[in-house]
């Protein structure tokens, strides 16, 4: 699965999906400063599923109606140390392959799906 890592992703948990063998590009080393409609362009773009922090992606989608086909999800983890996000994130990505399409929040103990709005009924 290719994955686009939001500028706030910790490098911890990027460096730890690599390890495992995941393809993730970093917004933080490869494009620092994009502002969030320019990240999910490049990940509807890039058939990349995007991983963030950032609730404004939500927004993004849900409200304003840009296409993010190949998935969001929203990590949101309290008081995160670096190492349980990582853990986290690992096995958030692992436990599933149905994330294009779906925008997914995880949560300790627990993964909420919601289908994306489908841009052709929107005329896109």
């Amino acid at each position: 699965m290719r994955i686009l890592a939001n500028e706030n992703f910790p490098g911890d948990a990027v460096m730890a999906l690599r390890q495992r063998g995941h393809d993730v590009a970093w917004v933080r080393t490869e494009a620092p400063g994009s502002r969030d409609r320019e990240v999910l362009a490049r990940a509807q773009a890039e058939s990349c599923i995007l991983i963030t922090f950032d609730k404004d992606f939500g927004e993004l989608v849900f409200r304003f109606g840009l296409p993010a086909s190949s998935g969001i999800i929203l990590f949101r983890i309290a008081t995160p140390s670096p190492a349980y996000v990582v853990r986290m994130t690992v096995a958030a990505l692992e436990s599933r392959t149905d994330w294009a399409g779906h925008f997914a929040v995880v949560e300790e103990g627990r993964i909420r799906m919601t289908p994306l709005p489908d841009m052709k009924e929107k005329g896109s």
